[in-house]
């Protein structure tokens, strides 16, 4: 089963992923993690789900290069992330409809915190 993380790195925003043995993790600035969450309220919205929670431990750190993170739905109704990472080529993250939950509402929580109680949590 995938794990995902959602932390807190200096300003920006981490998301960690995790399936198996193989792990990755990114990291965006408080503007592409807005367009996120967005992004993944609306999908959940249109599939009539509601929120979860799920944490997990990242091993690697990505810095988001992408202009733009786009997020649609496969051909099963999966949340569908594509973005570029660091050196890493393009690529698209599939998400069920609880880790697709869970990083829009640790998102949210993070964004609607004010900045001294985000550095103080930064571990969380």
């Amino acid at each position: 089963m995938a794990g995902i993380s959602v932390t807190l790195e200096g300003d920006n925003i981490q998301i960690a992923f995790q399936k198996d043995e193989q792990s990755t993790a990114v990291v965006m600035d408080p503007h592409a993690a807005r367009s996120l969450v967005k992004a993944l309220s609306q999908l959940l919205i249109a599939i009539g789900e509601s929120s979860d929670d799920q944490d997990e431990t990242p091993e690697e750190l990505v810095e988001v290069t992408s202009s733009t993170i786009d997020v649609g739905t496969d051909e099963h109704g999966l949340a569908v992330v594509g973005l570029q990472a660091g050196m890493m080529p393009p690529f698209l993250l599939r998400l069920k409809d609880d880790e697709a939950r869970h990083i829009a509402t640790s998102l949210l929580e993070i964004l609607n915190s004010p900045r001294d109680v985000r550095i103080s949590h930064g571990d969380h």
